[in-house]
């Protein structure tokens, strides 16, 4: 193996469009995924899914490439081995068992020691109790687990999950999301697809946002906040006395704006979030007021994504 191949990201998507007709899905994508776990996040219609396909090597890019551990993904049988793809519609046969489910991909990746590995996946999900009960006595999420299951039978390196949570309820979600993360730290590289930003946030070391088919930011989303230097941070507070309060902010030079809500909670606008948490308790005591809360309104990924989508 050459060292180039060696030093490749997992995954190395250059300026990769697909159009449909006249609709273009993705456009002009450029990113790389490292081992780990990588959140795709975006609306319904962003374009994540067809990353995916193109990823996968299900469909090629009208323009631009991919490549898999170094090497082009699209028909590449040999590579396709070591990679795994969780479509988001379901697509389970609900008369079989869940271990008969899963011993029909291994069929079909061909996998050597068929037994062992349908076992391996079952415990890997936590499903080995329920592994003898037809899929259609099983609810959505143990669906998603076992459908997980399938997925890595064939023990691929890099896993593509589209929407992988959608549907569970609480319980689930949670159990999912630790075989996501335990895979993710044991060294394979994972690729989560989802719409809800508390997923992504939960899953995800890294992200890379989509909005209307482009690639609108990646990296922890934190940083991407800070990159956004256009716009203030929002800071909401709960004090003793709010007017007060208030009336104090309003002086201290890297404060943009103070709002006074109907519930009498203060919206605070600032471009310096630095100084902002250091003038607020500072305010607050020279004016002995006390703070109830202080709560960062755009410190999460639905403000970052709300302000790409805006922009």
């Amino acid at each position: 193996m050459s060292a180039v191949a060696r030093t490749a990201p997992s995954i190395a998507v250059e300026g990769v469009s697909r159009w449909f007709g006249g609709v273009v899905a993705v456009s002009d994508v450029t990113l790389s995924v490292e081992p780990g776990v990588t959140g795709l996040l975006g609306p319904n219609g962003a374009g994540k899914t067809t990353l995916l396909r193109a990823i996968a090597g299900l469909i090629a890019p009208s323009r631009g490439s991919v490549a898999v551990f170094g090497e082009p993904v699209r028909d590449n049988p040999r590579l396709y081995a070591r990679v795994g793809y969780m479509p988001e519609h379901e697509a389970v046969y609900d008369f079989l068992t869940g271990r008969q489910f899963v011993g029909l991909s291994a069929s079909l990746q061909r996998v050597p020691d068929r037994e062992a590995a349908v076992r391996r996946a079952i415990d890997t999900v936590g499903l080995a109790d329920a592994q003898d009960r037809r899929l259609r006595g099983y609810s959505r999420g143990m669906r998603q687990r076992m459908r997980l299951a399938a997925t890595l039978v064939h023990d691929p390196q890099l896993l593509l999950l589209d929407e992988p949570l959608s549907g569970t309820d609480p319980a689930q979600r949670l159990r999912l999301v630790e075989v996501i993360r335990e895979l993710g730290a044991a060294g394979r590289t994972i690729v989560v697809s989802s719409h809800v930003l508390e997923e992504v946030a939960e899953l995800a070391d890294r992200i890379h946002l989509m909005v209307g088919g482009k690639l609108a930011a990646s990296g922890d989303f934190r940083a991407i906040r800070m990159q956004l230097n256009d716009r203030p941070f929002v800071v909401r507070i709960d004090a003793s006395d709010p007017r007060a309060l208030a009336a104090g902010l309003v002086s201290v030079e890297a404060i943009e704006s103070v709002e006074i809500d109907a519930e009498g909670r203060l919206r605070v606008r600032s471009r310096d979030v630095t100084s902002l948490q250091r003038s607020v308790p500072e305010v607050a005591q020279a004016l002995g007021v006390r703070l109830l809360r202080v709560e960062p309104l755009d410190d999460s990924l639905e403000s970052v994504f709300e302000y790409l989508a805006r922009g």
